[in-house]
């Protein structure tokens, strides 16, 4: 791009200010804010630190919706304790699968009977149980929710492209790969015309056989292993993508089944929670029939608002949201505030279905919308328990909970005139 005569090329260093949105050539030094050293646990004075630390102590106090954070390694989990988190809301256990765990994902992929598949997930065992540990011991007995791994397939495997031309290629020279060879037959097979909506969430945790079972033993054997050694745990275990409870109620079942075998290997009990993730209308709409297995519903606003509005985020934000709003069409992107009237009244509708089937179902939200001002208000409206979001937009989440408290005790103190 040329600005003001001066040409900057890919790969090109640059600056941005995200307050200003001023760009600046090169590299500019920057240190964090007081109050982010603050936050951080460093001792800083001065009027602006301390007016956010009482600001936000009024809004902790005052507040009813509980801040969690979404997180997914223990230095994450860590800072958002730091922030003010009460507990992680979401844990997204797919991000634990790359780099160098790809190729056991492959393995699994490939695996075309029962040893060779339970030869991986035995391998995957121990590092997701070591995962999970740095997580329990980071949120100190703050609640941690793990939803079980869902990544859209092609995600873990290489592209079908680059790999037809390597073995193409090999094969041209005589030298073809048979791993290569059964991997790219493998990815054929895996190729899906819209990955999103194809195997993954609770389908996969149907499809491949052990792959549920590994996580939430990895789960309860590091929940317990922490709890050993006197810090206090609260694990919660969450299957993604659910559209009909006879999916929750299998998945159930399997984790039941691993709760029990790891009871009577450790000679007790290990305390968890089961529930679902809301991220389909057909989910939100029969929330009171998934409340007979979930003891408790994250709301996925991400992808609720997706499926909800048949709008592919990574397609349309740059394109078509954006035209909309330039037309008046929109006068917010659905992605980045809650869209009332229709996944919030999704979201409302699930949540009284969900009480009135289950009293003390547990419920919150962990979309992007957890840590956006104006849909906070609405949640807090309509009576969530609470909201998660980044571990950088726990202050803001916290100080506009306590804000939405105020804004409803203002409300049930004003008289009713009729008008």
């Amino acid at each position: 791009m040329t600005i003001r005569g001066r040409v900057v090329q890919e790969g090109d260093e640059i600056s941005i200010d995200g307050s200003s949105g001023a760009v600046f050539a090169g590299a500019v030094p920057v240190v964090p804010s007081d109050v982010v050293r603050w936050l951080d646990g460093e001792e800083v004075g001065g009027d602006l630190v301390g007016a956010v630390a009482r600001l936000l102590a009024h809004a902790d106090a005052t507040r009813v919706l509980a801040v969690r954070a979404n997180a997914d390694n223990g230095d994450d989990a860590a800072r958002a304790v730091r922030y003010g988190a009460a507990g992680i809301g979401l844990c997204r256990t797919e991000h634990m699968f790359l780099g160098e765990r790809r190729e056991l994902v492959e393995r699994l992929v490939l695996a075309d009977s029962d040893d060779d598949r339970d030869a991986v997930l035995a391998a995957l065992l121990p590092l997701q149980r070591a995962d999970f540990v740095d997580l329990f011991e980071a949120v100190r007995g703050g609640p941690l929710t793990v939803r079980l791994i869902d990544p859209p397939l092609h995600e873990f495997l290489p592209d079908a492209a680059q790999l037809g031309v390597r073995v193409a290629v090999a094969a041209e020279r005589g030298a073809v790969d048979p791993r290569e060879q059964e991997l790219l037959e493998a990815v054929e097979r895996l190729s899906e015309t819209n990955p999103m909506l194809g195997l993954r969430g609770v389908r996969l945790a149907i499809q491949v056989p052990g792959l549920a079972a590994m996580q939430v033993r990895a789960i309860l054997e590091a929940a317990d292993d922490v709890r050993s050694t006197g810090v206090p745990v609260d694990p919660e275990i969450m299957v993604p993508l659910v559209a009909d409870h006879a999916e929750l109620a299998m998945v159930r079942a399997e984790v039941v089944r691993v709760a029990e075998a790891v009871a009577a290997e450790r000679g007790h009990a290990v305390p968890y929670r089961f529930g679902a993730m809301i991220e389909l209308p057909r989910a939100a709409l029969t929330a009171d029939r998934l409340a007979a297995d979930a003891e408790f519903f994250s709301f996925g606003t991400n992808d609720l608002t997706q499926t909800t509005w048949g709008l592919s985020r990574d397609d349309v934000e740059s394109t078509v949201v954006r035209r909309y709003l330039d037309l008046g069409i929109l006068d917010r992107s659905p992605f980045e505030t809650l869209d009332r009237d229709g996944v919030g009244f999704l979201v409302r509708t699930a949540t009284e279905k969900a009480r009135a089937a289950r009293s003390d179902v547990r419920l919150g939200v962990c979309g992007e919308h957890g840590g956006d001002p104006a849909s906070i208000a609405y949640l807090a409206e309509v009576g969530v328990d609470y909201v998660s979001c980044s571990p950088y937009r726990v202050p803001v989440a916290r100080l506009e909970a306590g804000r939405a408290a105020v804004r409803a005790a203002r409300s049930a103190d004003r008289p009713d005139t009729g008008r």
